[in-house]
């Protein structure tokens, strides 16, 4: 400044020649105490921005196979053995087995006793003919029995009379003289047509086959292969019903038959 001239600011002036910026303008730095801004925020306006948002393919970073984390694949573990069910002793067996029995609503096999109980198959046979012999040597009202494939729990014959004046007595319908009879013969006989057993009895049977069906007693089984009629034999129901574990249990039919039965054979014919 010469001499003469008022005083006045002075003009910034940089090293380089260019005017500097004005106080103030630099940019925002991050103190101590401030948050620093989310990850990814800071360049979400420009391209690079997205870039590290999105990642490669614009797949979310660290969502998909290029977002720098892996994905999880399968860890290759082996699920653990379940450790095997302890054995049973004789005693603990045998009150499993009852406590079954007596809540099965039709015969149940050695096998699925077995898987129930989570025990070797081998010893539930012995124990549950150990268990029909002890109820028959202590003279229960009821015994155990094979039926129809399984065992099961049955009322003893000689009190029959008391368990039907109780249970059946006005509850149930019984079957019919007709229907008992062609029962009779598709148990004989089974696999029977209908003509045949219309043949046996003299009658016509479609009626009384059509109420056995219904009844769950009798079941179509196939076709005959020469005319191609209908084959009835006997259910599973029916062997529950009479307490028969097969049809070869059933009784013979030779004390039954009349001493002239060759001859009504013969004449039929």
């Amino acid at each position: 400044m010469t001499a003469g001239q008022p005083a006045g600011p002075e003009e910034p002036t940089a090293a380089s020649g260019q005017p500097k910026e004005p106080a103030g303008s630099e940019e925002p730095t991050e103190t101590e105490g401030q948050p620093a801004e989310p990850a990814g925020q800071a360049g979400a306006a420009g391209p690079e921005g997205a870039e590290g948002e999105r990642g490669a393919g614009g797949v979310p970073a660290g969502k998909g196979p290029t977002g720098g984390v892996p994905a999880k694949g399968p860890t290759g573990r082996r699920r653990a053995t379940p450790e095997p069910a302890p054995e049973l002793d004789d005693a603990a067996l045998r009150g499993a087995l009852e406590a079954i029995l007596l809540v099965v609503d039709e015969p149940v096999s050695e096998l699925t006793l077995a898987q129930v109980l989570e025990q070797s198959p081998e010893r539930i046979g012995p124990m549950l003919d150990e268990i029909a012999a002890g109820y028959t040597a202590a003279g229960h009202g009821f015994e155990l029995r094979r039926a129809a494939g399984g065992w099961r729990l049955y009322t003893r014959p000689e009190y029959a009379t008391y368990v039907e004046r109780f249970v059946l007595d006005g509850q149930s319908v019984r079957l019919t003289q007709a229907a008992l009879e062609t029962l009779a013969v598709v148990a004989y006989k089974q696999p029977v047509t209908r003509s045949r057993i219309s043949a046996i009895r003299g009658v016509n049977c479609d009626g009384v086959i059509r109420t056995l069906v219904s009844r769950g007693l009798v079941e179509e089984c196939g076709t005959e292969p020469d005319s191609g009629a209908f084959l009835y034999r006997t259910t599973t129901m029916f062997l529950e019903k009479l307490g028969l574990n097969s049809v070869d249990d059933l009784p013979p039919l030779a004390p039954f038959l009349p001493d002239d039965v060759e001859e009504l054979a013969d004449a039929t014919r």
